[in-house]
């Protein structure tokens, strides 16, 4: 393969193969692709602003029966530390959100045996009663797919209840992979590849706002990295015309602390500053129908974090009220809402404030 004609392909935002995608992610150097990947970039938001947004992670409960072995935070039904998160308690997380001027909550949570359809309709309803403007990005493919099977009803019906009972957006977590060769080994009990890209297929019919994810670094080859980026890709290729589809693109490292694959296994975070930032240029180059790419600064920090910016990226995330999930395993970086639009503006970019669309807001 030619590298020149490739780079011309990857401007021109043509979609690359998986195998000119893998080509060039072992043969360029950082610092072409961080250039592609900007040039790209600076075509989807000629107004060089970065996005950023407060909201707040809440998890519904931590039991789940996945048994994922990348996850510390899990728990049994009779453990003495499993719960569900009250009413009142929610009450109270919402309060403190919109005190520091957010208004989004990010629900995820475990796959819970006894926690079906009905269970979430009543909470958001019961959420949204008591606060009529916040909004709902919650669940994920996982969970959609749990119920499913829990109610024995098609992805379609659940996705149309719980948009019913207030549901505004769906997280694209619970991808780690889109790959079934490593899903049975790192959380066979979870949905498989198909299952993911269809719960998203149905939930671009019904014109939702949804994301994408990638966890990587682990067990993966950079093959299978670059067939997740292929996958996201034609999903939201065949999405319909006024459908937003995958509105964002978020790759993060597999974080390794205290893990079940760590202690037994050995594996560690194989991913490198370098490394993140070719990912994140790499992602920009794959999915040229995809207009966000987020860069993950709770698990790379502050300073990868900004070059990610001058490499395809253009949105920072939130600032993370409150994450366990990933936190639990060794992600140890924060900011404060002044904080991260002082990184945006160290990396020579405007912070602009957005919601869960990605439509500007006012600070």
């Amino acid at each position: 393969m030619n590298l020149d004609k490739l780079y011309h392909k990857a401007l021109s935002k043509e979609f690359l193969t998986v195998d000119e995608g893998l080509f060039l992610y072992e043969n360029s150097s950082v610092n072409k692709l961080m250039f592609i990947a900007d040039e790209l970039r600076k075509k989807v938001r000629p107004d060089n602003k970065v996005t950023w947004l407060i909201d707040r992670n809440v998890n519904i409960t931590n039991v789940c029966i996945s048994g994922c072995k990348f996850c510390n935070f899990y728990r049994k039904k009779n453990d003495k530390d499993a719960y569900i998160t009250s009413l009142p308690e929610y009450k109270k997380k919402i309060e403190e959100l919109k005190k520091l001027g957010g208004n989004q909550l990010l629900l995820q949570g475990g796959l819970h045996p006894e926690l079906g359809l009905e269970f979430y309709s009543n909470l958001f309803r019961d959420l949204k009663q008591m606060f009529p403007d916040l909004k709902l990005h919650a669940l994920g493919p996982a969970e959609i797919v749990h119920i499913s099977n829990l109610e024995k009803k098609p992805y379609r019906e659940i996705l149309e209840a719980l948009l019913d009972a207030g549901l505004d957006s769906l997280p694209g977590a619970g991808a780690e992979i889109l790959s079934d060769r490593v899903r049975k080994i790192l959380s066979p009990v979870k949905c498989n590849t198909q299952q993911w890209l269809d719960v998203m297929r149905e939930a671009h019919k019904l014109n939702m706002v949804t994301s994408a994810t990638m966890m990587f670094g682990h067990i993966e080859t950079k093959r299978e990295r670059i067939q997740h980026l292929v996958y996201v890709r034609e999903v939201q290729s065949e999405k319909p015309e006024n459908s937003p589809g995958f509105i964002a693109f978020i790759p993060w490292p597999f974080q390794d602390k205290g893990t079940v694959l760590n202690k037994k296994y050995g594996v560690v975070n194989s991913v490198k500053a370098e490394e993140y930032i070719k990912t994140i240029a790499i992602s920009r180059i794959m999915l040229p129908n995809v207009r966000n790419i987020q860069a993950s600064w709770l698990t790379v920090g502050k300073n990868v974090g900004e070059l990610c910016l001058h490499a395809g990226a253009n949105d920072f995330g939130s600032i993370m009220i409150e994450e366990n999930v990933v936190s639990a395993a060794g992600a140890s970086y924060n900011f404060d809402a002044k904080g991260i639009q002082k990184s945006i503006k160290e990396a020579g970019f405007i912070p602009q404030m957005r919601n869960q669309k990605y439509e500007y807001q006012e600070e």
